[in-house]
């Protein structure tokens, strides 16, 4: 029988990714490392082929390229292309949570000064936060407490930014209980989650934050569940928020990083993911 070639394309070789080879080697997987730095995507002349391909590049511009490419050479992508750029575009992914009723923080895409001062009263008023569009790792976000600290935010994106730091997207701003949480949702399934917790508001763990197991309730694995409904199956790390009012889920995440999931959880984060990727292939 045929063995089951995976291409896991990366842009550098971190932690996340050794974890999957690691997995690979005790599944006995054929796994193929492929630098997409290296590569030329001439579908004329490219002559590596794979049963499926694993996204893990660290840049956004080139994973989504390279999906593009061998999604056109008929070979399936995890994750897809749908759920790449819904995953990688925030106010997308609102707009495809509140499409499908999953509850997520109010937001607003606007661009001048004068809509985001009416979006801010429209939103509740201080304090919102601002985000890059595209972005992670809790980069260029920012939290306004009030009209002088946001004419401040804005007039630097407008003057020394790009076009798309001209698209402002905003938030409600959601109080923590010094935590959120990360929930992996694989091939529709609900995996593992951890709290991030810390003093500072933002809890990405690139920033610090400390990764405790959460245990997953009924309300959690159901709108984690509806979450990944919404977004497309595949891989998936959801950031979700708890309110007095319940969770509500405030971005998802489609080149997750699972390490720090893995490591507290004693989950296989990494060999799920592998498994996932043999099922897309046989089908």
């Amino acid at each position: 029988m045929k063995k089951v070639k995976i291409g896991l394309l990366h842009t550098t070789i971190r932690g996340d990714e050794k974890l999957l080879i690691d997995a690979a080697k005790r599944r006995n997987v054929n796994l193929r490392l492929v630098d997409v730095r290296e590569q030329i995507l001439d579908p004329v002349s490219y002559q590596e082929r794979f049963d499926v391909v694993l996204e893990r590049c660290l840049s956004t511009v080139k994973g989504s390229h390279a999906i593009e490419f061998f999604e056109s050479m008929r070979i399936p992508v995890v994750n897809n292309l749908s759920v790449a750029r819904l995953c990688e575009n925030k106010f997308l992914t609102s707009l495809t949570l509140f499409k499908h009723r999953v509850p997520t923080p109010r937001f607003s895409l606007i661009f001048g000064e004068e809509q985001a001062k009416a979006a801010v009263l429209e939103l509740g008023g201080y304090p919102v936060v601002i985000k890059p569009v595209h972005g992670s790792w809790g980069r260029l976000v920012a939290k306004l407490n009030d009209a002088h600290a946001l004419e401040a935010v804005i007039e630097q994106k407008l003057t020394l930014g790009g076009p798309h730091h001209q698209a402002i997207y905003m938030q409600k701003y959601i109080e923590k209980p010094g935590r959120d949480i990360r929930v992996h949702v694989i091939g529709g399934k609900v995996i593992a989650a951890i709290y991030r917790k810390s003093n500072h508001w933002i809890t990405n763990t690139a920033r610090g934050a400390e990764a405790v197991p959460c245990k997953v309730d009924r309300a959690l694995k159901k709108i984690a569940l509806a979450t990944g409904k919404a977004i497309g199956e595949g891989v998936l790390g959801l950031d979700l928020f708890e309110t007095k009012n319940g969770y509500v889920v405030n971005e998802v995440n489609h080149t997750i990083e699972f390490k720090n999931v893995q490591r507290v959880t004693g989950i296989d984060i990494a060999g799920t993911i592998l498994d996932y990727c043999l099922k897309v292939a046989k089908k």
